[in-house]
């Protein structure tokens, strides 16, 4: 048995430690290796993952910012769309009101062509009509004017009541003891074509009678022939 004070036995345990001491320095500088580059590893990842993140954050806040643009802008274009539609809501009112201001013009005009139409027709009678009671008249002049002594003239009335042509119907040869002394009824005619008494002189208490008669029976010989008989009568009283 070898003893392990025996020099080379020392220096075989020398050796064999040193190995193991070698062989865990070894390891130990590989673990150390391998720790650098993990650390080495993990620092490269670690500032790419905080590259990554800022990166994320800077895009996330430019889409934030572009999400709040677009929000400002259709927040705009939604108070633009409501300010056109109310303008176009007024104007369509407005065409409205026009439309209906054009239907009750129409409605004006067509009622205004119908009563132009009945005042024309009106007025071709009333013209119709007067001819008429010119022919009465003349017929009226020549019986009286030659026989009873009667004369017909025409005047223009001047007063507010009383404008335009009137007829004195001038009779005479009333008062026996004045044959010359003048009898005077004077009448024109209203819008509508009927006859008017404006006055007589000297003035007759039945005149608006004689006049009422005249328009309800368009005689207007009997309605001379009457004013004759008043005047006498009154002239013999």
């Amino acid at each position: 048995m070898t003893s392990i004070t025996d020099p080379k036995m020392s220096d075989m345990f020398t050796n064999a430690m040193r190995e193991i001491h070698n062989k865990h320095l070894k390891a130990h500088e590989e673990i150390i290796d391998t720790t650098v580059e993990l650390c080495q590893s993990h620092r490269q990842f670690v500032k790419s993952a905080l590259d990554t993140c800022l990166k994320k954050c800077k895009e996330d806040e430019m889409l934030f910012e572009t999400i709040q643009t677009f929000k400002k802008d259709l927040q705009h274009k939604s108070t633009s769309l409501k300010e056109k539609q109310h303008a176009i809501s007024e104007v369509i009112s407005e065409v409205q009101q026009k439309e209906m201001q054009k239907d009750i013009l129409i409605q004006k005009i067509e009622k205004l062509k119908g009563e132009h139409a009945k005042r024309k027709d009106l007025i071709k009678s009333q013209n119709k009509a007067n001819k008429d009671r010119l022919r009465n008249l003349q017929k009226a002049r020549l019986v009286f004017q030659d026989h009873l002594g009667l004369e017909i003239r025409t005047i223009q009335g001047k007063t507010q009541l009383v404008k335009g042509e009137k007829l004195q119907f001038v009779f005479r040869h009333i008062n026996p003891a004045d044959q010359d002394s003048a009898y005077i009824v004077t009448m024109g005619l209203k819008e509508d074509g009927s006859y008017q008494i404006v006055s007589s002189d000297p003035s007759l208490e039945c005149l608006p009678d004689l006049e009422k008669r005249l328009q309800e029976t368009n005689n207007l010989q009997a309605f001379l022939a009457n004013i004759r008989k008043e005047f006498i009568s009154q002239a013999r009283c």
